[in-house]
């Protein structure tokens, strides 16, 4: 073979090896543009997963705390009656002094603890009838007050924050 043969046969080889090196480099560019492509997918969907459990999370929290409130008020509303008999027995007449001494030191640590837990009573004598806070379950007299306005309280009532717990039943003058 002659020389020049041989130089062309060498000039189309490297031609040929620098179309594949070529071929090689964009399939290479091709593979990790793709690559490249479904990593940033795959970041995308980990931080709306990461993202949507964080809104689970403070999802729950939140209804573990409204669920533990909710438990406390039922708690709260069973333990009325106690206190309402409490009331009752510090109002009868006794001669054993130290026993009404006795029900009152009870009486008081019961409130104080309702009121620790942010129990407040609703007893609004003297002021406007409030059907949101009141059962109104008799009726006044004129002389009695003001018409529309709570002249005696027959059962106080009790609420915890914005949640009454019990309504409070009053008379209510008649307007």
């Amino acid at each position: 073979m002659s020389p020049k043969k041989e130089k062309e046969i060498l000039q189309e080889e490297t031609a040929v090896a620098e179309e594949v090196q070529d071929m090689m480099e964009e399939v290479q560019e091709d593979e990790l543009t793709k690559a490249q492509q479904q990593a940033e997918e795959y970041l995308n969907l980990a931080q709306r997963v990461q993202a949507d459990f964080d809104n689970f999370r403070k999802r729950n929290k939140a209804t573990r705390a409204e669920a533990y409130e909710e438990g406390a008020r039922d708690f709260i509303k069973n333990l009325l009656p106690v206190v309402d008999n409490l009331e009752r027995a510090l109002t009868q007449a006794t001669e054993d002094e130290s026993f009404k001494t006795g029900v009152n030191m009870i009486y008081r640590q019961l409130l104080d603890t309702l009121e620790k837990r942010g129990v407040e009573v609703i007893a609004r004598q003297g002021e406007k009838f409030d059907p949101n806070l009141e059962n109104a379950v008799m009726q006044g007299t004129a002389d009695e007050g003001e018409p529309g306005t709570v002249c005696t309280v027959l059962q106080k009532g009790y609420k915890m924050g914005e949640f009454v717990l019990r309504h409070a039943m009053v008379k209510v003058v008649e307007e």
